[in-house]
């Protein structure tokens, strides 16, 4: 058996204070951590970080490589059989 709600099924509540009840759960404190024997922070960069700062740092874009590879497109050369193969194969290895 269902009651319905004298209100309705659209009804939206009012606007609630921040205080109690709604105040969140106020259990025991948790005992404080002990120190680690570490003064800081330490950060491990990957190899593949390494060469993409390296590339950042190393003058951003090489011009004649973008500008040779938009004659290629251009001309229809850029996509060999033997380019689209081995993106294939790579896509392949990856997926299976």
């Amino acid at each position: 058996m269902q009651i319905p709600s004298p209100l309705g099924p659209s009804h939206i509540h009012g606007p609630h204070g921040i205080n109690a009840p709604h105040a969140p759960f106020r259990g025991t404190a948790a005992a404080p951590e002990a120190k680690s024997q570490a003064v800081g922070d330490r950060v491990t960069i990957s190899p593949a970080a390494e060469a993409a700062i390296q590339a950042a740092e190393a003058g951003g874009i090489r011009h004649e490589l973008v500008n040779r590879i938009r004659a290629e497109i251009a001309a229809g050369t850029y996509d060999t059989p033997d380019k689209l193969d081995a993106a294939l194969d790579r896509l392949l290895d990856e997926i299976g």
